[in-house]
C-alpha cells in the first residue's frame, strides 16, 4: 500500500439504458465472462417483466428492493487472546449496497425457474415487498449482529 496519498474510490459510470449507477452495478455483478452486452439484454429482459408484473417503474421496484435488501450491520471475525469472536459493526452505504446486490443475485440463481431474467424479476419483485431469500439474508445478519452484541466493544 502507498504511504503517498490517499487513493480515491473509483464509482461506476451511470447505464446507458436507465441513468443510474445502481443499474450499472448489477451489469458488473451479472457479468459473465465479459460479456457486457449479454449482462445488458439480460437486465432489458428483467425490467420488462418487472414492468409487465408490476405495472410500475422497473427502477423504482428494483431501488426499492436494494434498499430492502441492504444491512445496516454485519459481523466480522475478530481474535483476541486466543479466541475468535464475531464483532458487530455498522456497514457503509457503499459496501451495504455492494453486500445486496450479491446477496440479490445469489438468491435470484438458486430460485427455480428457466431464465436468469425470470429469477432476477421475481427476486427484485420479491425484496420490494419485503419477502424472498436475499431478505431472508438480510434479517440472519441483523440477528447474528443482535447475538453478538456483547462483543461490540471489540471494534477495529
Amino acid at each position: 500500500m502507498s504511504r503517498r496519498s490517499v487513493i480515491k474510490k473509483r464509482y461506476p459510470q451511470p447505464d446507458s439504458n436507465y441513468n443510474s449507477c445502481l443499474v450499472s452495478l448489477l451489469t458488473a455483478r451479472i457479468l459473465k465472462s465479459g460479456k457486457k452486452s449479454l449482462a445488458d439484454s439480460i437486465i432489458l429482459e428483467t425490467f420488462a417483466l418487472i414492468q409487465e408484473k408490476t405495472d410500475s417503474d422497473p427502477l423504482q421496484v428494483f431501488e426499492k428492493a436494494i434498499q430492502n435488501i441492504t444491512p445496516l450491520v454485519e459481523v466480522k471475525a475478530r481474535r483476541i487472546g486466543g479466541s475468535t469472536y464475531q464483532v458487530p459493526l455498522e456497514v457503509s452505504r457503499y459496501r451495504g449496497t455492494n453486500l445486496a446486490l450479491r446477496w440479490l443475485i445469489a438468491a435470484a440463481k438458486a430460485r427455480a425457474g428457466r431464465t436468469i431474467s425470470i429469477k432476477l424479476a421475481s427476486e427484485i419483485i420479491d425484496a420490494s415487498n419485503n419477502v424472498g431469500n436475499a431478505m431472508r439474508k438480510r434479517e440472519e445478519t441483523h440477528r447474528m449482529a443482535d447475538a453478538n452484541k456483547a462483543f461490540a466493544h471489540f471494534r477495529y
